[in-house]
């Protein structure tokens, strides 16, 4: 039977890795950032609310599927998705939608090593007390510093690209499940001590109203929001929980192990803006908006108060951490499939696709300075110009990169995988997988899966593209 199958690259020691796994995929940059301050603008509770509601409608469902795919077919998502096809009496061609993911995948990792890398430059400028004190000027010249140098971010961009190679070229046991044993805990503690200290500002109410006071005015303007939150931040869609799920043990409840992941997720997004927003609001700031300010009005907060040094340090490495965790992932479903095809040793196949990943990586880091003019898709009175420079409108390599990915290719990766796991696995297969004895929960999870899910994602794909 397939669901008896091996994988051929290894298999965690317990669901709990597992779920460690899973939680370092999902949780990352936008987690420390743009949540918790999603949260506070789309009417804090109320926001919530609609956020978990999305998360059990949208994300859990395919986060269900992908997981369901992996552990059933046992191998990289694109040979997983073919073998099982053929097995259903479908079309091998499903196997497309897992390629797509997959190359999404390395497209994300290539600009996201690039951003990743700032946190490790401000890890070291935090260290060194360069923020001490300092201006939101100053900050903003100290980013924009940072950005305006090819050859600093080419530093920070190729150490990051290292170190996530490192991790996946050491196997799924001796690289992935040791990491993860390490970092993921390290993450909870730093984002602890962050709390502990918020407590101390005297503005932990102040922060804690921002995140959770409930605006029921606002929840129609945060549903769209929430619901493409819910999708993007379980990092779905691109076969990395897929791959995670190919090494998870038969016995390990697959509903039970998605809804903690879930669970935590949300949680380390709930606790880093009860952490973040009082440090803000002691250091008498505005919170404001998207992770990209992370890196200017975090470092004056820190900056500017007591301890700031130690705490700011503390902060970028949390960064650093969740990236990092964030980042394997998406490397691990290439990697898993250029081994099952080629027969090379992990180690090369690594090097191979790290590499591949830091060229594509350099137009992002070129798209801050250099290439800064250089402008694609454009729409102009003379026509459609595909690369014009000093264009008005249009956009960079790097916003072309992350819009073909965050807006296509995402959604449309999890839209397959859930058609695929409720239309194409039969119901037996279905059931074998998800264990559950209820045939009420039952149906109602395959529903979720085969209806109320695809019919999100087609609604934060549409959303998306009209942005």
């Amino acid at each position: 039977m397939a669901s008896d199958k091996v994988s051929i690259h290894g298999a965690w020691a317990s669901r709990w890795v597992f779920i460690l796994a899973a939680t370092g995929s999902a949780v990352g940059l936008g987690n420390i950032w743009k949540f918790p301050y999603m949260t506070g603008v789309y009417g804090g509770g109320a926001f919530v609310v609609m956020y978990l509601f999305c998360i059990a409608l949208v994300g859990v469902p395919i986060m269900l599927a992908e997981t369901m795919i992996g552990r059933r077919g046992r191998q990289s998502p694109v040979n997983a998705m073919k073998s099982l096809a053929v097995d259903a009496g479908a079309s091998k061609h499903w196997s497309l939608a897992a390629l797509m993911g997959m190359v999404a995948a390395l497209l994300i990792l290539s600009f996201y090593s690039v951003v990743a890398g700032w946190s490790l430059d401000y890890i070291l400028s935090m260290g060194r007390g360069d923020f001490t004190g300092i201006s939101a000027d100053g900050a903003g010249a100290a980013f924009g510093g940072l950005t305006s140098d090819p050859w600093r971010l080419t530093l920070w961009h190729s150490l990051f690209m290292l170190i996530t190679a490192f991790v996946i070229a050491k196997g799924v046991v001796a690289g992935l499940e040791r990491s993860l044993r390490i970092m993921m805990p390290l993450l909870f503690v730093l984002l602890l001590v962050l709390l502990g200290y918020s407590f101390t500002t005297g503005h932990f109410r102040e922060g804690f109203d921002f995140l959770f006071h409930f605006d029921p005015s606002k929840v129609q303007d945060g549903i769209l929001a929430a619901m493409g939150h819910a999708f993007f931040t379980l990092s779905v869609g691109v076969g990395s929980i897929m791959v995670y799920g190919a090494y998870m043990p038969k016995k390990a409840s697959i509903g039970a192990t998605v809804l903690t992941v879930g669970l935590l997720d949300t949680l380390v997004a709930l606790t880093a803006g009860m952490a973040l927003f009082p440090i803000v609001f002691a250091a008498g700031l505005e919170p404001g908006g998207g992770p990209g300010l992370m890196f200017v009005t975090l470092p004056i907060a820190f900056g500017n108060i007591a301890f700031g040094q130690v705490m700011g340090l503390i902060f970028f490495v949390l960064v650093a951490v969740a990236a990092w965790s964030s980042s394997i992932s998406m490397l691990e479903p290439a990697v898993a499939f250029f081994i099952e095809k080629t027969g090379r040793s992990r180690a090369k196949v690594t090097a191979v696709l790290a590499l591949l990943c830091w060229l594509v990586g350099m137009g992002t880091v070129l798209s801050f300075n250099l290439w800064a003019e250089a402008k694609f898709f454009v729409f102009a009175e003379d026509g459609f110009h595909l690369l014009q420079w000093g264009a008005e409108g249009g956009k960079t390599f790097f916003d072309s990169i992350d819009y073909l990915t965050s807006r296509i290719l995402l959604p449309l990766g999890g839209l397959a995988f859930a058609m695929f796991a409720g239309w194409v696995l039969s119901r037996e297969a279905v059931r074998e997988e998800l264990a559950i004895r209820s045939p009420l929960l039952f149906n109602l999870s395959l529903w979720l899966i085969r209806v109320v899910a695809p019919i999100g994602v087609l609604i934060v794909f549409i959303a998306e593209l009209s942005k």
